[in-house]
């Protein structure tokens, strides 16, 4: 569970050091807004910037009786950050589980891959995309 936080809260930590550095420089507003950057960096590298994760069982269940895609991911996986921010608010209508919150994920995304937990892995309709095309996606969750 904390490893999923690890980069969320060494970016935060970054963010408060620059802060307390440039206040005793004499440089409070510059201070403040590294600190706010840094800020908003950790949040969007943390797991509140996904939709709430499911266990692999009920995505998979739900996906089957509505036809959305089941979205693998990990927090901090810049790939899997780069396919929620282009999805916005889309991304709610996709099933999503973490592979380091659920290990059934995890072993899921490593059966369809080969032995790799390589993310962001998509399925959709029984068909598998690693890497998805973002375009592609938001497509096929507009049509489910």
């Amino acid at each position: 569970m904390a490893r999923r936080w690890t980069l969320a809260v060494v970016m935060a930590t970054f963010g408060l050091v620059v802060l307390v550095a440039q206040l005793a420089a004499g440089l409070p507003v510059v201070g403040g807004v590294e600190f706010l950057i840094l800020l908003v960096l950790a949040l969007s590298l943390s797991p509140w910037a996904f939709p709430r994760s499911a266990g692999a069982a009920m995505a998979q269940r739900a996906s089957a009786a509505d036809g959305r895609p089941v979205v693998y991911w990990r927090p901090g996986c810049r790939y899997c950050l780069q396919l929620r921010f282009s999805l916005g608010r889309l991304a709610r209508r996709a099933h999503w589980v973490d592979i380091w919150l659920d290990p059934a994920g995890a072993a899921a995304v490593r059966a369809i891959i080969g032995g790799n937990e390589t993310v962001p892995t998509v399925v959709l309709s029984g068909r598998a995309v690693v890497n998805p095309d973002r375009a592609w996606l938001r497509e096929q969750i507009r049509s489910s």
